[in-house]
């Protein structure tokens, strides 16, 4: 396996690693509405657990309101349901046709608990940034001594892996930042 093809199997894992970090971020419920908070809902669809966007469309008529239709209005009373035991602490109300969901307001001390997760799920997201590149480093070294590369090539790779690293660990932060300013503005 050459050096390019361990850098870009590192690259991909670590791209993977923080799409997974901002889908984790996206699941946050800050002080806006957005179809990413009930994606992970899952509905009792005639005995089968389906995730919520596969049985109705969600949409964010204002900024603090989600509005689910259901493609089949008898399920109203199942998301209804699903959303109540869901973890997200909101109470949907169903008229018959569509459910609406209104977030309220976060309160400061629920806000700094939102920020501390949110720092929780970048640290998680660097450390396994942290062990790719651990294994990385580890190929790299295999490489070099099963096909004879020179220690130079190893460490030029080495360099590479850690620039990469760098790049990666960077985007989470601005990531990580952007979120925070988001869950702190009122």
């Amino acid at each position: 396996m050459p050096i390019a093809d361990v850098l870009a199997h590192a690259r991909e894992r670590m791209s993977k690693t923080v799409e997974h970090f901002q889908h984790q971020l996206a699941r946050l419920r800050t002080g806006r509405a957005t179809p990413a908070l009930v994606e992970h809902v899952r509905v009792d669809y005639y005995g089968v657990p389906t995730p919520l966007t596969q049985v109705g469309t969600i949409t964010v008529p204002e900024p603090r309101m989600l509005v689910i239709q259901p493609w089949d209005r008898s399920l109203l009373g199942a998301i209804e349901k699903a959303i109540l035991q869901s973890d997200l602490g909101v109470t949907p109300t169903n008229d018959g046709s569509v459910i609406r969901i209104v977030l309220p307001p976060l309160s400061e001390e629920r806000r700094r608990e939102l920020v501390r997760v949110c720092k929780r799920y970048a640290e998680e997201a660097r450390v396994a940034l942290r062990n790719i590149r651990r294994e990385s480093m580890e190929e790299l070294r295999r490489v070099e001594k099963e096909e004879h590369l020179s220690e130079d090539e190893r460490r030029r790779g080495e360099q590479e892996l850690q620039k990469i690293t760098d790049k990666f660990t960077e985007e989470i932060e601005r990531i990580l930042e952007r979120k925070e300013k988001e869950i702190l503005e009122e």
